[in-house]
């Protein structure tokens, strides 16, 4: 076990100086303030002293990755993206062709049989008047401008994206043509519905992506599933600060879905990792043990929190911290079927401050619940949504269900219980990484 005291002047800063030099695993084992300097006692300096460990032996844990870091480039190829789109195409084409070469063999052997016989004009018309198509009034050449047709009709496709073939009402009756033939779902939209998203928002989101232009070089499909839902859902990107008042945020949701770790990681995303200046506030003294942990972590991160139970208590709370660049106020959680309960909460808010209100979703809610949650928190005016429990979910498609039915902008994602490791600013590319985590890439 390897043990080390760092020497800074706030807390802040010496358990960065922990986190740089023994890593993200260091056990806090002591903190101590003390005075340093001065002559007889003035004009001395007080300075924090942190005591940590960490077992030397144990493997060191990779560095988290940056919040905005794009996910890496898959290896594959243009190539790679249109074969795996335009496969059931080719099928469809390479069946319809060999039925046209069939047509014409059967063209030939009849011709060969009409010569070896003597019929009379009248047998002939006979012959062909049953409804159906005759092959004999079929010339070969144009026989071979439908092969071309075909030829031509998958290069177009490659070229211009997928398009749909339409044939002529010309078959006989009980015959068999190419869009008859059951063709095969390509890998996004078989992801897309094994991920659980509703089917009309399935066709939506494949018309994007098949309407998007071809760029250069290689191309994977979790980018253009990324550029899609760039242009179909809204992302918030980072908070931005203001320049002379302090950002407020009020979280709100259900109980259950992780408020008050997600308000710690949000503090500890600006504070520690930007230096924006951050003050914390509570309202959620029902709940047992909520204020003692956000006591922990606002000590170890070296911020103020303060408990308010009354809208007045709040209205001063926030003067106190004016100066702030950023204020986040933890909710108590309210059952979206208790309407008196969400009542109040509304008009706690409304009448004391201005602030931003930021809708906290589980990412394991199923869709229906999802829409009555948000029905009945619409009370409030809901600026961005976060959703959480990412680890925990199986699949994501109630959350692009939910953006595209409602129009919602959306902030972050929180992906564990680590503060601050577990939370990243949403995008569309990483909401394509989920999707396709387990598919096709």
């Amino acid at each position: 076990m390897l043990v080390k005291t760092f020497q800074a002047p706030t807390m802040a800063e010496a358990l960065r100086l922990v986190k740089a030099e023994l890593g993200p695993d260091a056990m806090i084992l002591s903190t101590k303030k003390e005075k340093q300097g001065g002559i007889l006692g003035f004009f001395s300096k007080q300075v924090v002293k942190v005591t940590a460990a960490i077992d030397p032996h144990r493997p060191a844990a990779p560095a988290p990755q940056p919040l905005r870091e794009r996910p890496e480039r898959e290896r594959t190829t243009k190539e790679e993206f249109e074969n795996s789109m335009l496969a059931p195409l080719a099928r469809e084409l390479r069946d319809l062709r060999e039925k046209v070469e069939v047509m014409a063999k059967r063209d030939e052997e009849l011709r060969q049989r009409q010569s070896e016989q003597i019929s009379t004009p009248a047998e002939q018309q006979g012959k062909g008047g049953d409804g159906g198509i005759n092959l004999n009034n079929i010339p070969r050449q144009d026989l071979e401008e439908i092969k071309k047709m075909l030829l031509n009709t998958l290069v177009r496709s490659q070229e211009g994206g997928i398009k749909s073939v339409q044939w002529p009402d010309a078959t006989p009756q009980g015959a068999t043509t190419g869009a008859d033939l059951p063709t095969e779902k390509p890998p996004l939209a078989r992801e897309l519905e094994r991920q659980g998203i509703e089917p009309d928002l399935q066709g939506k989101i494949l018309e994007t992506v098949n309407t998007l232009p071809m760029g250069q070089g290689e191309e994977t499909l979790k980018g253009r599933l990324g550029e899609a839902f760039g242009r179909l859902i809204r992302f918030a990107g980072t908070l931005r600060m203001k320049k002379n008042a302090p950002r407020i945020i009020a979280l709100v949701g259900p109980t259950g879905v992780g408020k008050t770790t997600t308000t710690a990681k949000l503090a500890a995303m600006y504070a520690l990792n930007r230096g924006n200046k951050v003050a914390l506030i509570t309202m959620d003294i029902f709940r047992v043990g909520a204020v003692e942990q956000l006591k922990t972590y606002t000590k170890i991160m070296g911020i103020p929190l303060e408990v308010a139970s009354t809208p007045k208590e709040l209205e001063r709370a926030v003067e106190r911290h004016a100066d702030c660049d950023l204020i986040l106020i933890d909710t108590a959680g309210r059952s979206h079927k208790d309407s008196d309960k969400l009542e109040e909460m509304k008009g706690f808010l409304e009448t004391t401050i201005q602030s931003d209100i930021y809708l906290c979703l589980s990412a394991t809610t199923k869709d229906r619940e999802l829409e009555e949650i948000l029905n009945r928190f619409s009370i409030f005016p809901i600026s961005k949504v976060v959703f959480t429990k990412l680890d925990e979910c199986e699949s994501v498609g109630c959350i692009v269900n939910l953006l595209l039915k409602a129009n919602l902008q959306i902030a972050y994602f929180t992906t564990g219980q680590r503060v601050p490791e577990d939370i990243e600013v949403a995008t569309s590319e990483k909401l394509a990484e989920l999707i396709l985590k387990e598919g096709a890439q």
